[in-house]
Formats: structure tokens, sequence, C-alpha cells
């Protein structure tokens, strides 16, 4: 029966070399099938057609491939594509890739659902099922890659960690992904062009700090007043913003990487004098840039984007005291693609 086989990515190239060894075969060919899982993206040993057959049927007999299928695919009228993306084991997760003129970037799920809180995201709703395996972000990743050569003629050029889950509660399957993305024996692709977004978790940012990674750190800040950020991210009164702002610097001194903040402004809630002059003194703890995002409702009230006078607030803020700010205007928000709004409708 399947559900005894091993997911034969679960092996390393050594791994798959011993086994060869162990099977009266040559060393080499586990070199061969490294290569079809990873840069090649195989989705069963059937694809490896420079391996005989015989080979193929005794590695079908041993492993499966639990590759992803796309279950669904919405294209929005600006060409954001959404995929609906479903796991060996049924589940479903949502990646999007989102094109501008210069690039395509991906976002990516990490966690099937989330284990957070946050009250204004659609993914905080659903309860945290699993975390996802290294391959299975990987193929996320792919599966893109493969969309924008096909829609938009190049390859895929920038990839987020701000799809489904918190990338820092999956630490260690999220850091294995990433060393396979960038590896040239996958991907290959630099680890600059890489940004893992997190809620903000002291422990984890500064463990970042420590293994040394090369992507670039992004925080969902929306507020730099404790009270104010409590309410609507109610996890981080585990997470003061003095703990936050400390690991943040470690952060810094440790990788010389400027942090993004992200940054919603709703209306009565953080689109005050108050919130912006506490933002302006947040940033400048460490070296940053802030992304203001528009915000994307879920279907309540609660929450509202604020108008544009309190952007405008913001902007005139941020730049007087020389703080690099984008506006990020929302793409894909006709299927439900945009920041905050993977829920898994379907």
């Amino acid at each position: 029966m399947q559900i005894d086989k091993k997911d034969i990515r679960s092996l390393s190239k050594e791994q798959l070399r011993d086994f060869f060894v162990s099977q009266g075969d040559k060393a080499f060919r586990g070199n061969q099938v490294y290569e079809w899982l990873w840069s090649k993206g195989a989705h069963s040993f059937e694809d490896m057609s420079n391996l005989s057959l015989a080979t193929r049927e005794m590695l079908d007999a041993n492993f499966v491939i639990n590759h992803i299928k796309v279950d669904s695919m919405q294209v929005s009228t600006d060409g954001t594509i959404k995929n609906g993306v479903k796991l060996h084991d049924g589940l479903i997760v949502e990646s999007v890739l989102i094109p501008t003129e210069t690039r395509t970037t991906a976002c990516v799920s990490s966690q099937v659902g989330c284990s957070l809180d946050c009250e204004f995201c659609a993914t905080a709703r659903l309860k945290r099922m699993r975390n996802l395996n290294p391959d299975e972000i990987y193929d996320q990743v792919l599966t893109i890659d493969q969309q924008s050569r096909q829609n938009h003629g190049h390859p895929l050029s920038n990839i987020v960690f701000m799809g489904m889950g918190e990338p820092l509660m999956n630490y260690n399957n999220v850091q294995k992904a990433i060393e396979k993305i960038t590896s040239e024996e996958g991907l290959g692709m630099s680890p600059k062009r890489i940004t893992v977004s997190t809620s903000g978790l002291p422990k984890m940012i500064k463990k970042l700090a420590d293994d040394g990674v090369k992507f670039k750190l992004a925080v969902s800040l929306h507020s730099a007043i404790e009270e104010t950020r409590n309410r609507i991210m109610p996890f981080t009164k585990n997470f003061p913003l003095t703990e936050l702002r400390e690991s943040l610097q470690y952060w810094y001194s440790k990788t010389k990487s400027r942090v993004t903040y992200e940054y919603v402004i709703w209306k009565g809630i953080n689109d005050d004098k108050a919130s912006v002059d506490a933002l302006v003194k947040f940033c400048k703890y460490v070296p940053c840039k802030v992304n203001l995002i528009e915000y994307n409702p879920i279907d309540d009230g609660e929450f509202q984007q604020a108008d544009e006078r309190a952007t405008n607030s913001y902007i005139a803020a941020l730049e007087k005291n020389d703080i690099t700010v984008v506006v990020r205007r929302s793409r894909g928000k006709d299927i439900d693609a945009a920041c905050g709004q993977l829920a898994n409708k379907s």
C-alpha cells in the first residue's frame, strides 16, 4: 500500500546514493534521481527518462513523490494568478503569482491555516492544521516559476513568504525549502530575492540572525502603540514592542540587513497623529523601510481602509525623517488573492 512508502524527497542526495549502492547499483544514479526531483521538478518516476524501466519500477515500489497539485487556478484582471494547491493528504493552501511590468513575485504559504489570531486577516480564521514540508513549499515556488515563464515570458524574480501561516512557526521547514530554492541543484535563486515576513516573534528573529540567513526580513507591524497592536493582533500580548525592537536591533547588528515594516492603515484604528508619531519613533531604532499596504476587506465592517489623507500624513512624516516609504497597491483583489485575503473560500 502506498501509505507505507517513504516520500523520496525526504532523502538527502547522500541517502539516495547510499540507497542505490544498497540495491547493487551505481551511486551516481542517486545524483540523477536528485536532479529529477529538485531542479527538474519531476512529478512521477515515469518522468525520469534517463533511468531504465527496471530502475523506475524499483523506485516506484519503494517510494512516492508527494507532489502538490494545482486544484484550482484563478486569474485576476490585473494578471495576478491565485493557485489553490492540493497537498498529498487532501488539504489545500493558496499561493499567488503577482506580476508587474518588470518582475514576477511568488507569494507562498508555509502552514495550512495559521497559528496566530490577527483580527484583520482571513487566514487567521482558519485553525492551523499543520506545517508545510520543505518540498511542499518548494513546489509552490516551482509551479509559479513555470506559470511566470508561460504567461510572462521570464522566470520568477522574487519570493515572499506572505501567504498562509506564520513562517517562523515552521522555521526548520522554511529554512530547508529556502536552501533548496537557492541551491544550484534546486532553482538557483539568490537569497536576496527572498523575503520572509513575520508577525514579530522576537526569539525567532534572533535565531534568524544567529543562523546568518541571507534572505530579507519583513515584519507585520501595523501599529507601534502597544495597546493598539495588542487589540488587532492579540497574540502580541506575549511579545511586547520592546522585545520586538531589541530583536530587530540584534538582527541588524548581525546581518547589516535593513528591516521592512509592513503597515496597513485603518480608519479609526491607527489613522491618527499619535499612531504616525509612534511609527516614526519606532523606525529610528533600526535601519528600515516602510511598506504602506492597501487594506483588503474580509467581509466585515470593523476594519476599513483609511482615507488618502491618513496615508499622506504617514508618507509626509516618514519622508521628513528620511525613512523610505512605499505605498503598495494591492493586486488580485477581484479573486481574493490580495494581502490578508487567503482563506480557501473555494
